[in-house]
């Protein structure tokens, strides 16, 4: 009889998870963005001192009632001359004609995160500005997240570098859900007439309803007749539709693809798949040839957030910026 309790109660749990999807679609969304999760909770994030050097933290105000938090991490070149300087100094160095990185961070937890600040010590050894976003409802910003406010977050920040960086090249920089923020942006940014200088993508998917169907979590469900389509359906009702790859139909910006061949959680193909559309996009444009894809073998342990840890990351993106600078 106990037996049967226990199966019983886990089919009922088995089932209910569907239903739930289905009563509150929110509940994918909060999964999507993990955004509650706040990691790392020791870390004050207005003293970005505590994990980097030469870092500055500001608030900017993309639409009423939102404030994001930034953190701007100078290039070690300038630390010296950055001694006891303040805030305003900071916005002045913007325009000393180094390439400036604006970091668009994957989901959950902080712009504090330790892969995420390696990455950013790695960048500003090598010369960049580098600007650290925390998006609406994540870290210390205000708001509740959504694809269109990520987005606006991005387009904001983007628009207050370029005034500020004195016509040097601003690049958008993102990791996995960064990734859809960053070609989203993009897109709009050349909507308006222009076009972003570079876009570098880590980890990025196709469509975040295939990263969500490839999670282990939504593998147990994956033969249940009508689950798929549930899960695209409640996508839908969310506004939520990420997807990298129809983006970069229409995007003519030079565009580096990282990705490690070892990822758990976006599957390697995903980025192939991402480089062969942009390729074929922008041999039409005649701009193919700024278009590239660096993988990292499976033995190296990357996975999908340690790209930071690869020991050419830095030559890569410098030979990548190098190449535009030129242009």
């Amino acid at each position: 009889a106990q037996m049967k309790k226990v199966v019983s109660f886990l089919l009922t749990a088995y089932v209910s998870v569907p239903v739930l999807l289905y009563l509150f679609p929110w509940i994918l969304s909060y999964a999507i963005f993990s955004h509650l999760l706040r990691f790392p909770y020791w870390v004050d994030l207005r003293r970005p001192q505590d994990v980097l050097n030469h870092t500055c933290n500001f608030y900017l105000s993309p639409e009423e009632g939102v404030s994001v938090g930034v953190w701007h991490t100078l290039p070690v070149s300038q630390w010296e001359a950055a001694a006891g300087r303040d805030l305003d100094w900071y916005q002045e160095a913007l325009g000393d004609g180094r390439p400036v990185i604006i970091y668009l961070h994957g989901n959950l937890g902080t712009r504090a995160i330790r892969h995420r600040v390696e990455l950013v010590k790695i960048l500003s050894a090598a010369g960049y500005h580098v600007l650290s976003l925390d998006y609406r409802g994540f870290g210390d910003s205000s708001g509740e997240p959504s694809e269109a406010g990520l987005t606006n977050d991005a387009l904001y920040l983007h628009h207050w570098a370029k005034t500020r960086s004195r016509g040097s090249l601003v690049c958008l920089w993102g990791h996995s859900l960064g990734s859809r923020v960053a070609t989203n942006a993009a897109v709009k940014i050349q909507e308006q007439g222009s076009a972003v200088d570079a876009l570098i993508l880590e980890a990025a998917f196709t469509r975040i309803g295939e990263v969500v169907a490839s999670n282990r979590l939504a593998k147990l469900y994956m033969f249940l007749p009508g689950f798929e389509s549930l899960l695209w359906s409640i996508l839908e009702r969310i506004n939520i539709s990420f997807s990298n790859d129809k983006n970069l139909q229409t995007l003519s910006s030079p565009l580096l693809i990282l990705h490690a061949e070892d990822d758990n959680i976006v599957p390697f193909h995903m980025g192939q798949k991402l480089y062969q559309i942009s390729l074929r996009a922008q041999r039409e444009s005649e701009t193919s040839d700024r278009v590239q894809m660096i993988s990292y073998g499976a033995s190296l342990g990357l996975s999908h957030s340690h790209i930071s840890s690869a020991p050419d990351l830095a030559d890569v993106v410098r030979k990548f910026l190098q190449n535009l600078e030129r242009e």
